[in-house]
């Protein structure tokens, strides 16, 4: 059996508190592991520590104990091969939608960049939009960007943080299932936070549900369902409303179950 993706060793975080000798402690023993090739979405409480566990993995934030492996290899700091996503624009507005997505492949020659960048731009659906200028796209348009320009520099594995958050309901639905898409298609290993259950049932392979901080790892929930998913279908929506119960929550307002 190859080693994993990605291997999250008894991590855990605390950062200084605001009077000397206090500590926040964020995220609390958390171990989980990524395959090679698949999809695995982080859920939980807002404020729990997703974000922070994938700056971890990442190399942006140390961890206070334990350790990650990227690839067999400690992770030390970023690394080219692994390639972010977030919520905020992180598109040049000075650049165009070719020169963004063409951005990481400097080292290529101009006949290889432009065939690269023509690849991921028809991709992602901006045929026809290669000149325009970040100004000139809607936010659903520039995060296609962002994830073309992500891919086309080819790492191993890409980071996402709650990418389609900033959207509105109706592009957000298409972003997932063309990032499904391009996913089967590339079969790049994707870590994925999000705080939305609905978006994590629909992506991921896997679901790791993290507690309330100091975060754990809940619960890992296996979302066996065809792809492209029915988001009426029963299965669907009993896998969903496992999630919900496992963070305490019930799809009634107000009301939260026993758990």
């Amino acid at each position: 059996m190859s080693a994993p993706a990605i291997a999250i060793r008894d991590v855990s975080v605390a950062f200084p508190g605001k009077r000397a000798g206090d500590e926040i402690r964020v995220l609390d023993n958390i171990s989980a592991q990524v395959a090679r090739g698949e999809f695995v979405c982080l859920v939980g409480p807002s404020g729990c520590g997703k974000s922070t566990l994938l700056n971890i993995v990442g190399g942006f934030i140390p961890a206070t104990a334990g350790e990650v492996l990227v690839e067999g290899q400690p992770v030390t700091g970023p690394d080219p091969r692994r390639i972010f996503v977030f919520q905020e624009n992180g598109v040049f507005p000075w650049l165009s939608v070719r020169e963004n997505v063409g951005f990481g492949l400097r080292g290529r020659s101009a006949a290889e960049r432009a065939e690269i960048v023509a690849h991921y731009v028809e991709m992602v659906g901006l045929t026809g939009f290669e000149a325009a200028y970040p100004r000139e796209l809607s936010g659903g348009m520039r995060q296609r960007v962002e994830i073309a320009r992500a891919l086309a520099a080819n790492p191993d594995i890409v980071y996402m943080d709650e990418p389609f958050g900033a959207l509105d309901f109706i592009t957000r639905l298409k972003m997932r299932a063309d990032l499904v898409r391009i996913w089967q298609s590339e079969k790049k290993t994707i870590l994925f936070v999000t705080h939305d259950i609905e978006e994590a049932v629909q992506l991921a392979d896997r679901v790791l549900v993290m507690s309330q901080r100091p975060a754990t790892i809940q619960r890992v929930v296996e979302i066996d369902l065809p792809r492209p998913r029915d988001l009426d279908s029963p299965r669907y929506l009993e896998k969903r409303d496992e999630i919900f119960h496992i963070m305490g929550m019930s799809l009634r307002v107000g009301e939260a179950l026993n758990v």
